[in-house]
């Protein structure tokens, strides 16, 4: 099964159970070393404990094992963590809620000649993400299509 379908089935049967204030931000399947990883990255406004992502594991994993047919390998390594300072952002919901928040954004096709951006997230529709940016010495504002943003994440200013 591919890596993929994975995270889309278990991004489905996990939607609507986590209990509030928590938040589903992303899953991601790697490879560490020689075992396979699910990671489920969880937050809340005042941030995630070591127990909350304990408790979390307890709610996750018969939540996984619903699952039919089952996704995973034999074996694999579940974590439940929080997406730290540099947080995915994915939804469009994720997008309004970083408005003013500085970001990076990779895109699918080059825009204003560039396919990777570091700026502000100064406005965002629906549709069109604004950005503002230094360009060598001077501030600009690119104007990116969502559908062309191929990852995109909050990034720490330094």
């Amino acid at each position: 099964m591919s890596d993929d379908t994975i995270i889309e089935k278990v991004s489905a049967q996990l939607d609507g159970k986590l209990p509030a204030p928590f938040e589903l931000v992303d899953v991601e399947w790697s490879k560490l070393g020689g075992d396979q990883v699910l990671s489920v990255l969880i937050d809340k406004p005042d941030g995630i404990t070591l127990q909350d992502t304990a408790d979390l594991t307890e709610i996750i994993s018969p939540e996984l094992d619903k699952i039919v047919p089952d996704p995973f390998p034999s074996e694999y390594l579940l974590e439940v963590a929080s997406p730290g300072a540099e947080r995915p952002l994915k939804k469009a919901a994720d997008f309004e809620a970083h408005i003013g928040d500085y970001i990076f954004v990779k895109l699918y096709q080059k825009v204003a000649g560039e396919k990777e951006f570091v700026g502000d997230l100064t406005a965002f529709d629906g549709e069109i993400v604004s950005l503002s940016y230094l360009d060598k010495t001077r501030q600009k504002t690119v104007d990116i299509a969502f559908s062309n943003i191929a990852k995109a994440r909050t990034q720490v200013k330094l």
